[in-house]
């Protein structure tokens, strides 16, 4: 991948051995899955009081938010200033109720992907389900119609083709996390594999928090639906 010119990007947001590309490249395990509206459903389920099963019809009437923040793969490409509209987390989590004991959530995606975060990521303000990216709906190959968007940790967190979110009392590591790589993925920290220190996941701070540089704008999601 061609690298533009690394000194005109501000060095605090760039995480240790990252480098900025102002394209958007392409990773997933797996083909590109097609996209049936009238077969296509939204679950959360598992540890809350109000489990939901919605349309992309009902997803898309959801309050709309767009975010602005950065996103790290843990391929060491970095891309600064993406824009991105969704259902914020924080309302979803508001609207299931999680029981006292939830404290992990599973992203269930096509083809049996999974990723898994923490409770507390999706109580950050700059987290969504995302549909929306730049302006237009996601591209397929970027995770259309549903993707999560997790941008205080590396971008495999944000897994595509979002079908679930299953609220769990015990961490159960993802798809990439059982084939090697780290399971916390602070990339502050530069946790890129299973065979690097502490695999605890734990709390990270949202991104444009102190210890988590960002855009400037990265805790002032707007509503524009």
């Amino acid at each position: 991948m061609a690298r533009p010119d690394q000194s005109v990007y501000p060095p605090e947001r760039i995480p240790p051995g990252q480098f900025i590309t102002e394209k958007f490249p392409v990773l997933h395990a797996g083909s590109v899955p097609r996209f049936d509206p009238q077969a296509w459903d939204f679950q959360v389920y598992g540890a809350v009081e109000n489990p939901i099963k919605i349309d992309y019809a009902t997803l898309r009437g959801k309050p709309q938010t767009e975010v602005n923040v950065d996103i790290h793969c843990v391929t060491t490409w970095s891309k600064l200033d993406t824009t991105w509209v969704g259902w914020v987390t924080k309302d979803l989590i508001d609207e299931v109720r999680p029981k006292p004991g939830a404290k992990y959530v599973i992203a269930e995606c096509e083809q049996g992907y999974t990723a898994n975060v923490l409770l507390d990521d999706l109580m950050k303000p700059n987290v969504l389900v995302a549909y929306k990216y730049g302006g237009r709906d996601l591209a397929p190959e970027h995770g259309f119609p549903l993707r999560l968007l997790v941008p205080h940790r590396y971008f495999w967190k944000s897994a595509k083709w979002l079908r679930a979110l299953r609220f769990e009392e015990q961490d159960e590591p993802g798809f990439w996390e059982v084939r090697g790589y780290h399971n916390n993925a602070d990339y502050w920290g530069e946790e890129r594999y299973s065979y690097e220190g502490d695999q605890t996941l734990r709390p990270e701070p949202a991104q444009g928090e102190p210890g988590s540089p960002g855009p400037k704008d990265a805790l002032a999601p707007r509503r524009v639906g």
